[in-house]
Parts: structure tokens; sequence; C-alpha cells
């Protein structure tokens, strides 16, 4: 490296892409380029614009610390309003003329003579940067189940994260297919347009109720002229959902509750439909898979054009899908709800570190970063929202930030020193045991989930509550060793 400022790219314009750009340029680093593959910014909130979509964290809390927003619609904010803010706060701090749009990266390599990292883009075009940030996210790449037919339904057919607005759902048999945490939103939204829906559950969801609120005019006027009742709404959904971690990790007693009051709150949603309880309430242990706020999802199960359906899904038929017990259930059109590619991070971009040692090599066991952030063997390479840092029940963004002021502590250290750095691989193999040591004794590991990849390691969750996180996740440069 010479004796100038450094350069920095960030892969991706979400919450995790923007948070570390503002925390750079706070601190004086102003040769940024965010590259977004995308012809907008916005990340997850972008992409996700199926009917519904909405955040499951309430808005107050789903946002940045420093930037509170006293004029959120409602408590859980839909989806436009949501990338509004993005893009509110993509302008106030002046963020857009970083961005470079329709730059996917399909490449990065470390360049060892120039320690430097090559970044080569989809349209051929490339970029050589001091420092690489990735902040793609864990929830970008949608996932599709290996079901035999796949190919062969002759409708239309698309997943949540892609959803398909010319296709006109009035009174078509809808075949949805998976019931996670978009399924939830988008099965009551279209519930009332279709002419039938089948609705393929393989294991259900645990629900609370959703509080869910709109605030009007008047508590606009009050959380900008009194912003401390804003930081006062903020502060208790942490503690809200800061209780859900206290209770998967430390406290059965708490999960059990919490349990009690999921199983009221079903029970008396399901009540207009005979068999529908017993059919959506589970039986694997509460908090193994993210338990979900809603209160209208059960109720759209409950009506007359709805079948839930539990039987194992043989094939997709090009009229339909077909059920183990060899049932014929026609569709007009297929929509997927099966999440994403949530273990598979980074992919499908090739990443080449020191001496060319290659990324996903090292992870075919499963991803590890030090505090999710940091890789022996690839300097300069760091991550927003990396392994092991997603939460079982409050926002992500309060890691994001924690994220950011150690990238930021990061790259004023490479400022001074002008040496490149890698973490030592003792650090973080010391660090990523006593994780898993966490982890295997955690709630986490009751269930399959998508916070588990084939192996069945956890390599999305953070083991602790989110504010050990935050104490914890700080750079300190004896983790790390120089790379001559």
């Amino acid at each position: 490296m010479t004796d100038r400022s450094v350069s920095i790219a960030v892969i991706g314009s979400g919450f995790g892409g923007l948070a570390a750009a503002i925390e750079l340029k706070k601190r004086g680093h102003d040769d940024i380029v965010i590259l977004e593959k995308a012809d907008g910014i916005g990340g997850t909130w972008r992409d996700n614009t199926y009917p519904g979509a909405a955040c499951d964290v309430p808005s107050p809390f789903y946002s940045y610390s420093f930037e509170p927003y006293p004029v959120w619609p409602h408590r859980f904010s839909r989806q436009p309003v949501i990338l509004d803010y993005i893009k509110h706060v993509a302008e106030k701090y002046d963020l857009m003329r970083h961005v470079r749009l329709g730059a996917e990266v399909v490449r990065a390599t470390y360049d060892d003579e120039a320690r430097t990292w090559s970044v080569e883009l989809g349209d051929g075009d490339s970029l050589v940067v001091d420092v690489l940030v990735s902040a793609v996210g864990q929830l970008s790449r949608p996932s599709y189940p290996d079901i035999p037919g796949l190919g062969t339904f002759e409708g239309p057919n698309f997943h949540s994260a892609t959803w398909d607005h010319d296709v006109d759902l009035k009174g078509k048999r809808v075949a949805v297919i998976g019931t996670g945490a978009s399924a939830i939103q988008f099965v009551p939204a279209i519930q009332p347009e279709v002419g039938h829906l089948s609705v393929f559950q393989r294991t259900p969801p645990y629900l609370i109720p959703r509080f869910d609120r709109e605030f009007r005019p008047s508590h606009h006027k009050v959380f900008e002229k009194v912003p401390a009742t804003l930081l006062a709404e903020r502060g208790a959904w942490y503690t809200v959902t800061e209780s859900l971690s206290v209770a998967w990790v430390y406290s059965k007693a708490l999960s059990k509750v919490i349990q009690a009051v999921s199983k009221r709150h079903m029970r008396k949603q399901a009540a207009g439909k005979p068999g529908l309880f017993e059919k959506i309430w589970p039986t694997y242990q509460i908090g193994c898979k993210r338990i979900l706020f809603s209160s209208d999802y059960v109720p759209a199960l409950a009506q007359p054009n709805v079948d839930l359906v539990t039987e194992g899904i043989a094939e997709i038929t090009p009229t339909g899908v077909r059920t183990a017990d060899g049932k014929e259930h026609p569709a007009d059109v297929i929509i997927w709800g099966t999440g994403f590619k949530a273990t598979e991070f980074l992919a499908p971009m090739q990443v080449a570190g020191a001496a060319g040692r290659d990324l996903h090599t090292e992870w075919k066991d499963g991803a590890h970063a030090y505090y999710g952030i940091s890789v022996p063997g690839f300097p300069n390479l760091l991550m927003m929202y990396g392994p092991n840092t997603n939460t079982g029940g409050g926002s992500i963004i309060y890691f994001l930030e924690a994220q950011a002021r150690f990238l930021g502590d990061y790259v004023d250290h490479l400022a001074a020193t002008r040496r490149p750095l890698a973490v030592r691989e003792d650090v973080e193999q010391a660090f990523d045991a006593e994780v898993q040591e966490q982890l295997s004794g955690s709630v986490w590991s009751a269930c399959s989930s998508w916070y588990r990849n084939a192996n069945g390691r956890i390599t999305t969750n953070w083991p602790l509550l989110a504010r050990q996180y935050r104490a914890q996740a700080k750079f300190d440069p004896a983790d790390y060793e120089v790379v001559s």
C-alpha cells in the first residue's frame, strides 16, 4: 500500500452496506465505492415486493440508532416505507455519489504482491481497492426445494422474493409452497382475491400476536418534537425482542411462558375451522426456528377457500402438485415461499485470498469468521452480517452497527499503519470453537431450519444476546497479523 487514502469497495447497498459506508465517511474515509448489482439500492427491501411485505421487527427498533425516523406510518412498517427510509438515509448521508448500480461482483482476488483486491464485475469491468467489504446479506438468494418435476408446471410460478406482479391471481387456484416468514405475510394478503388457495406446510411456525398499530400525524408530531418518546418506543421493543433471546439462550421458564402465549393465540385464531389448530401447532421446541409475529395468517387459513395441506409433496406436475398420498392438487399458479440460501455466504462470488486460497473451499464444512467479520488468509476482507451474526429474536441492524464500528476501527488502523492485516488463525479458530460449543447446546440445535447447513452446523446465528455481541465484537490489532 502506498501513502494515500484507503480505497474501499462495499458490495451491496442494503442496510449493511449503507451502515458500513456511513461509519467510514464519519471517520473521514471518502474513497468508497458501493457496488450494487441491481438497478437501485435497498437490498432485500428492494427485492421483496410481495403483497403484505413488511418487517417482523418494529420499525423504531428496525432502523439506525443514529437516524430515528419520526414519520413511520405503522409500528411494523411495510416494504415500500422501509425502502423509502433506506433511500432517505442514502441521500442524507451523501451515499448516492458512491453507489455504482448494475455492478455485480463475480470474482474478487487478493494480489499478494500489490497487497490489494482486484474486483471483477459481470460486465467485464474491474477495479482495484485496498479493502473489500462484503455486505451481501444472508437473505439475498432465493431457495427452491429439490422436488421432482420442479420445472414441469405449465402455469406461472415464482418465488416470493421475485414476485411477478403481472400475474393476475383473481379467481385463480393458487398453490403456496412453504409457510415461513414471507408466506405468513402474503397468504393473508392474497387470500381474499384468489378462487382457491392450497397452502403446503412442511413444519408450522410458532406465532405470537403482532401488536401493530398505525402512527398518525399526531404521533409523528410528538415523535419529532419530543425525540425521547421515539427512543422509548425503540427501547421498549429492544427489551421485548432481547427477551426472546434470553428465553432461547438462558431461560427455559421464559420460553415456556412464550410458548403458552403462542398456544393461546393460535388456538383462539384457529377456532373457526375444526382441526386447524392441530395442523398448525408445532411439535418442535419453541425458538429453534424463528418465532413469527402475526395476527392475520391463521384467520386466513380458516377461510372456506383455503386448504392447509400437511401431506408431503411427492412431485410437481404440469397442472399442480401431487402429494405423497397420491392426491392431485390442481393449480393455476404456484408461489414458492421457501426462503433463502442463507448458509451459502458470499455465493456465487468467487473469492481468492492470500496465496490463492479459495474462500468457499475454506468454508466447505460451513462458513465461519471472527465475529462474522474476518477470515484467516483473507487480508483486508471484512463482512457485514457474516457467519454467526444473525439474531434469533431481535433487529439485525443492532448487529450491523456494531460491525460497522469494528470496520471503522480496522480501517483507521490500516490508514495509520499502511500494513494489511489478516485475522490470526489461532484467534479465529478459538473463537469459532467457542461459538460452536455454545450453539451445540442451544435451542437452535433442536430442529432442522435455515439456521443450519447440510452438515447440521449452525452457521447463521450468534449464540448469545445482542448486547453481548455488541460488547465483545471490537477490533483489536493483537488479534491480527501483518501481511508482508
